[in-house]
């Protein structure tokens, strides 16, 4: 029986091959998009999931409000690991990670810069499952100037992974002995580093300092420990350390908080000042999950619209089956034998597209997404239950439904009451272009706001200025930058490391006016420029002068920015005025310092967030170079720079880049999902089109004796063709008035993510709502047009 259901449905498919190849394709797109939305949810979800001890692993992190400043944390002061492993029963390790700054390492007698490097303690590994291929993990990190490297980093520097012993280099004359090589970090980690070097040379590492917060700290809870108790005795603990600093912090409304992370939910639920790496978004996640099934559903449903849209042709089918002797559950058999024939032809091109694609969509989305045995162990069994599942729902209605025909109405040609009459299919329309609308809409304000970051005023240029790395490698950096300054393309140049490019950096000094009442306290970020950095740029003073090499009293001048100035109490006259830095060293004598400038706010980290105080020192800071270039060929204005370099710094590796894009790779998260937005709307419109296409053709057949009729009376071609399109652009407009609000209040909660947004602008709702007609109008006018200019005897033959 079974044989004989899937011979005749295969027969039928061949027979109507248009029907079945449009059917196939429909469902393989959705089917396609949804398996693609599925490896990129699996992925983010899948995030330090590969640790054993994944469960017990939390980060401790630290919210601080001080001096008007708000903000959340991912470090916390340096003797925290060990008090807690030494003090807290529930606690079974603890460990830390410190990211400083790259360093330059010597490969092939060139130093070369690394980025990703990080120090360590010793009990990292007993923390984490990271796997050495090589060393002892008790041991590998317990002394000064060693270090473990990943596996692919050996085979870089080496081209081997037997290396133990070997000495790695660095710019400073300082070596290193290599103690472990590890197994490269899976993608799916918050943190990814190549070189992980011994904490225990640092200094800082061992200070008791409760006042510097600066490393990342992790616990290992043993087994059976409730989280919640155990970060509930956090605030006593720093109450504890910080003894009447805290009491008198807490009296003016200030705090230092700790808390604590599940180490899975780092990636998706935390946006912390100072994470390990570029963390994803929970509510892209949901979004994109939400997608998945809309366009799965809406695949379903054109399966549906198409199955119906061929009821004339399939009546007589069926009339005639049911005289012969066929049961209903018999014909019902045989539509679901159909559709799950389709469904698995479709799931089979789904399978081949996703993979073909797969590349693709790594390099849009930023992933590494592969297709391992462990994705098969799961997507093999899925892709069976979706077969059934989507067989079975996209082919019941139109199996019940043509199963029920009567053969006496059949015959007569008597099948349908009309396209009006179907609520259900009008539903559906509705259901296809509510979501496509939403999508839309959602896409272009995504794309709205990007445009906005990239060409809002941030109260600096950072076009054209190039930014040359690392000049702290060469004797004399400030004759490097007299000599960038003489290339004819360079307008000016400024040595200092620190840019307004989205990086962030810890607030590291307290400024304070006469008053000793934390209220009236400023904890700021602290800039040394030089007297060419407001002029390369771009930067405009609000009030006052720029720094001089011409007064000797500017050493002890500052220039602070226009929200500086307001929370010191200065906005209306902050020249000439004393302020007292004290830095978190206890029991350090305040140092006095006047205001010689205020600069305008300009935006130093992300949009994201609102503008935070900022202090300008007169010093020396050889952590880059940015040079102000005008110039239409870049390529030679580089190999000018870099002959330049050489001569400054032989065998020294030339590092640059460009301001503006570092600055855009602070929203590069946001591109993307921009980027999938658009794809995403597109497919979803695309395949809510066929859904529209197969009802224009089914409203055709139903009513073609009467459009016979209407030709024959004289009507013409425009007037059958609004005729047969006003009823699904009415559907259409009902679907645009149910999504626009929905789109827009999902939207604005989006856009209170950022500090500097635009609002929901309404020429976006109404292309939005005009482009959707449109595309509709051109799905139904083909159908329309098609059935205008059909010869009316063809429908009027049997009457």
């Amino acid at each position: 029986m079974l044989k004989n259901f899937i011979r005749i449905a295969f027969r039928g498919l061949l027979k109507n091959k248009a029907f079945t190849i449009i059917n196939i394709l429909g469902l393989a797109l959705g089917l396609a998009t949804c398996l693609l939305i599925v490896f990129y949810v699996f992925d983010e979800l899948s995030y330090d999931r590969f640790n054993l001890n994944a469960s017990r692993i939390y980060r401790v992190n630290m919210d601080m409000k001080y001096g008007g400043n708000v903000a959340s944390y991912a470090i916390t002061p340096p003797p925290l690991a060990a008090t807690l492993k030494n003090n807290y029963p529930e606690v079974e390790r603890s460990a830390r990670l410190i990211h400083d700054q790259g360093v330059r390492i010597k490969k092939e007698g060139e130093y070369v810069q690394e980025e990703k490097v990080v120090y360590a303690d010793s009990e990292l590994f007993g923390v984490f499952t990271l796997p050495l291929l090589e060393g002892d993990p008790k041991t590998a990190l317990t002394e000064p100037n060693t270090l473990v490297i990943t596996e692919s980093t050996a085979k870089r520097y080496f081209n081997n992974t037997h290396v133990l012993g070997r000495v790695i280099n660095l710019s400073d004359n300082t070596n290193y002995k290599i103690t472990g090589v590890m197994k490269d970090i899976p993608s799916q980690s918050h943190f990814n580093f190549d070189f992980f070097f011994s904490i225990a040379q640092r200094a800082d590492a061992k200070l008791a300092d409760w006042n510097n917060f600066s490393y990342t700290t992790y616990v290992l809870l043993k087994a059976g420990t409730d989280p919640k108790a155990f970060e509930a005795k956090l605030p006593a603990l720093m109450k504890k350390q910080l003894g009447e600093n805290y009491a008198r912090l807490e009296q003016s409304g200030n705090y230092f908080h700790l808390n604590i992370s599940p180490l899975t939910d780092i990636h998706l639920k935390s946006n912390r000042q100072y994470e390990l790496g570029a963390n994803g978004n929970a509510s892209y996640v949901y979004i994109f999950s939400a997608i998945a099934l809309f366009v799965l559903l809406i695949a379903c449903i054109n399966f549906m619209n198409m199955s119906t849209a061929r009821s004339a042709n399939r009546a007589r089918e069926v009339g005639v089956r049911k005289v012969l002797g066929s049961s209903r559950g018999y014909l019902v058999a045989q539509f679901l034998s159909e559709s799950l024939l389709i469904t698995l032809c479709a799931s089979i091109v789904a399978i081949a597209a996703a993979w073909f694609l797969l590349p693709l969509f790594n390099e849009i989305s930023g992933k590494h997404l592969t297709v391992t045995l462990q994705v098969f162990s799961w997507l093999v069994p899925a892709m069976l239950l979706i077969i059934l599942l989507v067989g079975l729902l996209a082919g019941a209605y139109p199996a019940f439904y043509l199963s029920a025909f009567q053969p006496i109405n059949v015959l007569k040609g008597k099948i349908s009451t009309g396209f009006k009459g179907g609520r259900l299919r009008n539903f559906l329309v509705v259901f296809q272009f509510s979501i496509s609308i939403f999508l839309i809409i959602g896409t272009l304000v995504i794309y709205n706001q990007l445009n906005y970051i990239r060409h809002k005023n941030l109260g600096f240029s950072r076009n054209q200025v190039m930014v040359i790395k690392d000049v702290g490698v060469m004797e004399n950096a400030k004759m490097f930058k007299q000599e960038i300054k003489q290339l004819a393309a360079v307008k000016n140049a400024s040595l200092s490391g620190f840019l307004p490019t989205g990086v962030v950096r810890a607030p590291d000094a307290v400024f304070r006016i006469r008053s000793a009442n934390p209220k009236n306290a400023l904890f700021t970020e602290v800039w040394p420029v030089d007297a060419d950095y407001l002029y390369t740029m771009g930067m405009s003073l609000a009030k006052g002068r720029n720094f001089s090499n011409q007064f000797a009293t500017d050493s002890l001048g500052v220039i602070i920015n226009e929200t500086a100035a307001r929370m010191l109490g200065f906005a209306n006259d902050p020249l000439n005025k004393t302020v007292y830095r004290t830095t978190s060293q206890p029991n350090q004598p305040l140092k006095e310092y006047h205001i010689i400038g205020v600069v305008k706010d300009f935006n130093f980290s992300s949009l994201r967030d609102n503008i935070t105080p900022v202090v300008m020192f007169f010093n020396d800071d050889v952590g880059a170079l940015s040079v102000k270039m005008e110039s239409k060929n870049t390529a030679t204005f580089i190999t000018q720079v870099q002959q330049v370099w050489n001569r400054f710094a032989p065998n020294q590796h030339f590092s640059y880049s460009f301001m503006d894009q570092d600055f855009d790779a602070a929203y590069r998260t946001e591109q993307r999902t921009g980027k999938l937005f658009l794809i995403f709307t597109a497919l979803a419109v695309i395949i809510a089109c066929l859904g529209l296409f197969s009802l224009a053709a089914y409203a055709a057949e139903q009513r073609n004796k009467e459009i016979g009729i209407r030709k024959i009376m004289g009507a013409s071609v425009s007037a059958i063709t609004g005729m047969l399109s006003k009823d699904f652009i009415r559907l259409v407009i009902i679907s645009f008035v149910i999504a626009a609000p929905l789109a827009w209040l999902a939207m604005y909660n989006w856009l209170q993510g950022f500090a500097y947004r635009q609002n929901v602008q309404w020429w976006v709702i109404a292309v939005s709502g005009i482009g959707a007609i449109f595309i509709a109008f051109i799905t139904i006018s083909f159908q329309s047009i098609k059935a205008a200019l059909a010869n009316p005897i063809e429908s009027l033959r049997s009457e």
